[in-house]
């Protein structure tokens, strides 16, 4: 089910970009960037991972802004050895100030610096880490645009590339747990690569991307596996004065490869997820908030011994 998805959206970006036009006055449709994959804030599989890409990378109501946003991820893990092994309890929260800078009419920044202060239990007792994470910085530059005027369809396919800085700490010994991504950073060089696809016709619309993100070997010679993110969201927008409401419902999946040490494969370090996501953001004036929810449906993480149970996020923004 997921594999033709994700075919259907590959050939649906491809399929519609085809014109290489300018659109003025379109201000609403540019609202629509980045909402929900890609590279994160990144560690791998479970955990901080989901610090940019599935939570989003932008807002839906500001198309240039300043904000800060919370997120909360809970998982489950278990060695896996015997059929009544226990299931301990893991939970991620990541505060980050987030932001979008035009620095061209065709070029946009993202950048996304967090903050995170994750809890899990193990057999052995209770664990803790805190710290500032992995700094991402996205660049998206505006291949093709439709003319306002020219269709009452309108589409848009943007192209963007970036790094994740390793300013995060990453502890050696946590990557030998069941769940390696209990982590500030990944304490590695990793490099971004997405894209995104929106077509809207009058206040409904469909948000996709594709997103992969390049792992380095840190300087413990570890790499986590580098990561393929796909999403759809269907949204509709409602304004009024000085007042909006954009409610969302769509899908978001991530493909995780294997982890290596000292170039030799971790085994069950792999594995994909595939979510259901709903949402909404608010905006009066120049401030805006939202709020989002990602529950998983199908899911194979760490060849079965980790579960991730739900992500949920709230943001506040102020527009630039």
């Amino acid at each position: 089910m997921k594999k033709y998805i994700l075919l259907s959206l590959m050939a649906f970006q491809l399929a519609n970009a085809t014109e290489k036009d300018s659109l003025t006055g379109a201000a609403v449709f540019r609202e629509y960037y980045h909402y929900a994959i890609a590279a994160k804030g990144k560690c791998d599989a479970c955990g901080c991972s989901a610090s940019g890409g599935s939570m989003g990378f932008a807002s839906m109501l500001n198309t240039n802004f300043a904000g800060v946003r919370y997120f909360k991820q809970h998982y489950q893990s278990s060695d896996g050895l015997y059929s009544n092994s226990p299931w301990y309890d893991e939970d991620f929260n990541t505060i980050q100030i987030w932001g979008r800078i035009p620095v061209h009419k065709k070029v946009q920044i993202s950048v996304l610096l967090p903050y995170h202060f994750h809890h899990r239990e193990t057999a052995s007792g209770s664990q803790d880490i805190k710290g500032i994470g992995d700094i991402t910085v996205l660049a998206m530059y505006r291949l093709y645009q439709t003319r306002k005027d020219s269709t009452l369809v309108g589409h848009t396919l943007q192209l963007g590339a970036g790094v994740k800085a390793p300013t995060g700490q990453f502890d050696e010994a946590n990557a030998g747990a069941v769940n390696p991504s209990f982590q500030a950073g990944t304490g590695s060089w990793d490099y971004l690569f997405a894209s995104e696809y929106v077509i809207k016709t009058k206040r409904f619309g469909l948000n996709t991307q594709l997103n992969y993100t390049v792992k380095t070997t840190n300087d413990k010679d570890y790499r986590f596996g580098n990561q393929f993110n796909y999403a759809g969201t269907f949204f509709y927008l409602y304004e009024k004065e000085n007042f909006s409401i954009a409610p969302q419902a769509g899908f978001a999946g991530e493909v995780y490869g294997s982890n290596y040490q000292y170039n030799q494969l971790i085994r069950k370090t792999s594995g994909d997820i595939f979510f259901g996501k709903l949402g909404v953001e608010v905006g009066r004036e120049k401030f805006s908030a939202g709020a989002h929810v990602l529950l998983p449906v199908n899911q194979n993480l760490a060849g079965g011994r980790v579960e991730a149970k739900y992500r949920w996020s709230v943001n506040l923004n102020y527009s630039l």
